[in-house]
């Protein structure tokens, strides 16, 4: 693979993986554009590799509270079930088995409908439209000590429709989050924390499917996109936390309701031209 192609998926994926915009449908986008001439056939590996890249990136920057997680759960052995550790980490556990339940079930269907360009653009306007309701609903203050097991299987149940291309893991669970009444900063917070497992397990499945085919060929590849991506994932969440302490998530909704409609535009293109072609003639 040439290096450019190689470039744009490391960035793309550090970026857009922590930012409510779906990592998933610009990943599709990149992969689009790009075509066979880029050489996508060894693309698994590589999406591996940024997984991994995107993952050390949030541990490294949450990694207070990682490691209060770790503490937490060793905690569990000793029936300590009430510090912050321990609930934080039964939350996140708690808040992953949707996901995992649903994910295991598209596996086993592979709906092809799921992955339609136009569900993408669908998913990208609908939920950046549901992301500038819930960003603008009154009294947001709670904080993950107001957290509760209704909240975490709400949010969790969000998460479950991440795995429809363009509906953004970490946007649909900051949208659930605010809805439920917590702060910007906050719903960040829990939704990024929560992207460890959710991240973890896509690398962990892929890394298996790799194993199977024998096909890890691409190390230099994969070490260069590894890297790439853990630095722009570290910036996006930089960046992010710091914008969301003073500002809101105004920009990030604007930007996915621009770029559904214009993503319908593009994919209908034809159609569009052949409905408003007689009006100009």
């Amino acid at each position: 693979m040439t290096i450019f192609p190689l470039v744009i998926l490391a960035l793309v994926q550090g970026i857009t993986e922590f930012l409510p915009i779906s990592s998933s449908g610009h990943l599709v986008l990149v992969h689009s554009i790009f075509g066979d001439s880029a050489g996508w056939q060894n693309h698994l590996v590589l999406d591996v590799a940024v997984h991994v890249g995107t993952l050390l990136s949030v541990i490294v920057y949450f990694r207070k509270d990682v490691m209060a997680m770790l503490c937490g759960a060793l905690g569990w052995a000793k029936g300590d079930f009430k510090s912050s550790g321990s609930r934080l980490t039964t939350h996140l556990l708690i808040a992953s088995i949707p996901v995992i339940v649903v994910g295991f079930i598209l596996n086993m269907f592979q709906p092809e409908w799921i992955l339609l360009l136009n569900i993408m653009a669908v998913t990208t306007l609908i939920f950046g439209i549901l992301l500038w309701i819930a960003d603008r609903s009154p009294e947001q203050n709670k904080t993950q000590e107001d957290m509760n097991i209704k909240d975490v299987l709400i949010i969790g149940c969000a998460q479950a429709l991440a795995l429809i291309p363009g509906t953004s893991r970490s946007g649909i669970t900051m949208t659930a989050a605010r809805f439920l009444g917590y702060t910007r900063t906050e719903s960040a917070h829990f939704s990024l924390l929560l992207a460890i497992i959710a991240i973890a397990g896509a690398g962990t499945m892929g890394g298996a499917k790799l194993m199977q085919e024998g096909s890890a060929t691409l190390g230099l590849e994969a070490l260069v996109a590894g890297t790439i991506a853990f630095i722009a994932g570290w910036v996006s969440i930089t960046l992010m936390m710091k914008w969301l302490e003073k500002c809101s998530f105004a920009p990030f909704a604007i930007y996915r309701i621009i770029l559904g409609l214009a993503l319908l535009v593009i994919i209908n293109w034809e159609m569009i031209y052949e409905f408003f072609a007689p009006l100009f003639v």
